[in-house]
Formats: structure tokens, C-alpha cells, sequence
């Protein structure tokens, strides 16, 4: 249950907004901007996931309007949002359903930044999780987010490894 009253769950006409949010997370992180073909590709799953009917997805979203602290209406239309998936892996013996979340999207605009919009967000997204069975929830915080997370209970779970693999297909 959403108990900010600013959050709110994600719809398709978000997907614009939810990339532009991410596009920042990403510079933010790698201290660069990088557009490109990916968002289109990052807002067509957007639209797709946000249509899916909600017994049915696995893919939540949360965000904050702009306008809900006073942001302009030219402005941009999100403040806030967090985004995550629920993955089914094999059962084990503290996840009996192989249920487990993945936070890969947590930002906020940085006009809006101090309000505990990002807080907020990933408190519903948690909640989500909870509601669909998930017992572990996994992410990536950079070290400035880090206290964000560990204040809503999260801890050092292991060094992830990580690959790419090169895309095939195309």
C-alpha cells in the first residue's frame, strides 16, 4: 500500500519522463551524458510493462509529479521515480517461491532533490515487492546513495560480479 501521498504508480504516458529520470541516473553515475538510440528502445519496454494489466506484471514503477511541490507546468512532468522488476528464480530455503526484486532505477530530478522524493518511491516499490511475494530485493547503489538504502534496512548482501556480453541478434 502507497502511504506518501505524493507517490504515485507509474502509467505508459510516464515512459517519456521514466527515460529522461534514468538518462540522468546513468550521468550521474558515469559523470557523463550519454543519449542515444537506447531511450527509444528504454521507452518502448516502458510502454509495454506499464500497459500490462497489474495482476499480470512484473515490472513496478513509482514517481513523484513535479508539480506536487510547486514545479512549473513547462518544467518536466517527474520529479521523482523508483523502478524495479520481480525475477523468479529457483526456490531456496529463505525464498520458498524463488521470488526476488531488483531495484535498477532510482532518481530524482535534481530541482527536486531534498524532499525525500527518492525515499518515498522506493518505499512503495518495496511495499509492491512485498505484496507480490518477494522476500529478497537486490540493487546497485553508488557510494552517494548508499545511505539511502541502508537506512531503509538495506545491507551488504555480496561482491557482485558482473559480465557483457556483446549484443547478438541485431
Amino acid at each position: 500500500m502507497i502511504s506518501e501521498r505524493h507517490v504515485r504508480p507509474a502509467r505508459s504516458d510516464d515512459a517519456p519522463e521514466l527515460v529522461r529520470l534514468r538518462r540522468l541516473m546513468f550521468a550521474a553515475m558515469r559523470g557523463r551524458d550519454e543519449p542515444g538510440d537506447w531511450e527509444r528502445a528504454a521507452e518502448k519496454a516502458l510502454r509495454r510493462f506499464l500497459s500490462e494489466p497489474e495482476g499480470e506484471r512484473r515490472f513496478g514503477a513509482f514517481v513523484v509529479d513535479a508539480d506536487e511541490d510547486g514545479g512549473g507546468a513547462m518544467g518536466p512532468r517527474l520529479a521523482a521515480c523508483a523502478v524495479g522488476t520481480v525475477e523468479e528464480r529457483l526456490a531456496a530455503p529463505p525464498h520458498p517461491d524463488g521470488l526476488f526484486g531488483f531495484v535498477f532505477n532510482v532518481c530524482t530530478d535534481a530541482h527536486h532533490r531534498g524532499r525525500g522524493y527518492a525515499r518515498d518511491t522506493t518505499r512503495a516499490l518495496l511495499d509492491w515487492f512485498a505484496d507480490r511475494g518477494v522476500t529478497r530485493v537486490d540493487l546497485h547503489a553508488t557510494p552517494e546513495a548508499e545511505g539511502l538504502y541502508r537506512g531503509l534496512g538495506f545491507t551488504t548482501h555480496s561482491i557482485p560480479l558482473s559480465l557483457d556480453l556483446p549484443a547478438r541478434g541485431r
